[in-house]
């Protein structure tokens, strides 16, 4: 599998998520078996680049290639400077958002607004490939299969986006209009793969390794893009990777190596915000990670009065020490990471 001159490990990727893949999670799930990771969505408005926020988004320090920067807007120009200031920032792969359909994007028209502005989302495809391709950086593209059920027009974008340079695309099995509701489809995705000749990747609902293996012999997709599943549980990577290589079910993780594996993120996560805004940004993480588990909503709300990162990462380690008291391994859970507990926090289009 390879992203213009990059070639990737394997073919599973991590959705960018706004607010869940800053670099700690992104290192996370590359060291549990994802072969791609793309970071949260940075604005493309210059006057926010200097903002503390952007800065983390763009903070890719010991991360291992290739970097791939996900940018969002609705300005062809300034996108295309956007590409431009974060290839000189490190970035390696574009990735285009006109997948999120979060209302405080969509509202200013971009993410997944963009599809019902067919000649504006060309516009910007074109401006951001002109400045990426003579500095040898590829462009990708994520989207979803469009506006609502009636304006579904995934497959014509498709087509226009590979002849102005798209080098790769993904498609969210779900319209704007869905949000995360009901089910993804597959069909568009398919259509979209059976008529172009770059890498195609499916995304939306892939949350076990036997829908992995469904979804990619249904669509016939180059990759697979994982977004929600994997929060809290990172180690569906390696799973999935375990099942497509094997036909066998990979076991479930110890829980002494759910414990270290979590407190070295949270270690991480402080590393990148401080203690302040690490130990709050740091609960949903936690409260992903023992969803579904016996006590883990009772902890989960513990968790929520602590504000040390000490306190944090003491805890969390007590209670995977008693859960390890009467479970060897993570006992199955059939909790989701469902619609409303998540789309406050993450914009996994």
């Amino acid at each position: 599998m390879h992203i213009g001159p990059h070639l990737l490990p394997n073919r599973l990727f991590v959705a960018p998520m706004a607010g869940v893949t800053d670099r700690p999670f992104r290192q996370l799930c590359r060291r549990l078996g994802a072969g791609y990771a793309v970071s949260e969505m940075v604005t493309s408005r210059k006057e926010l680049w200097g903002s503390l926020k952007t800065s983390r988004r763009a903070d890719h320090s010991g991360e291992p290639g290739p970097i791939a920067v996900q940018i969002a807007g609705t300005d062809a120009a300034m996108m295309a400077e956007a590409a431009a200031y974060n290839i000189d920032r490190g970035a390696q792969i574009i990735d285009i958002n006109m997948g999120c359909p979060a209302k405080k994007v969509c509202n200013k028209w971009a993410g997944s607004a963009l599809m019902r502005n067919e000649a504006l989302a060309l516009e910007i495809v074109e401006a951001v490939v002109a400045v990426c391709a003579p500095r040898g950086v590829p462009v990708t593209l994520k989207m979803r299969t469009g506006w609502s059920l009636e304006e579904r027009n995934a497959l014509r974008l498709a087509r226009l986006f590979e002849a102005a340079g798209i080098a790769m695309l993904t498609i969210h099995g779900r319209t704007r209009e869905q949000g995360y509701k009901g089910l993804a489809e597959y069909d568009t995705i398919a259509a979209v793969k059976a008529a172009l000749g770059i890498p195609v990747v499916a995304n939306g609902d892939i949350t076990s390794p036997e829908k992995a293996r469904d979804v990619l012999a249904y669509t016939r997709a180059d990759a697979l893009m994982i977004g929600r599943a994997a929060q809290g549980r990172p180690w569906i990577f390696r799973e999935v990777s375990h099942f497509l290589a094997t036909g066998e079910h990979l076991d479930a993780p110890t829980v002494t190596e759910a414990r270290d594996v979590l407190t070295e993120h949270l270690h991480d996560h402080y590393g990148l915000y401080g203690e302040l805004s690490g130990v709050r940004s740091a609960r949903k993480h936690i409260g992903w990670a023992v969803r579904g588990l016996p006590g883990g909503e009772e902890f989960r709300q513990h968790m929520n009065t602590l504000e040390r990162c000490e306190q944090q990462v003491q805890a969390l380690r007590d209670w995977f020490d008693e859960l390890g008291q009467t479970h060897d391994r993570l006992p199955p859970t059939d909790a989701a990471n469902d619609d409303e507990a998540q789309g406050h926090e993450a914009c996994a289009a």
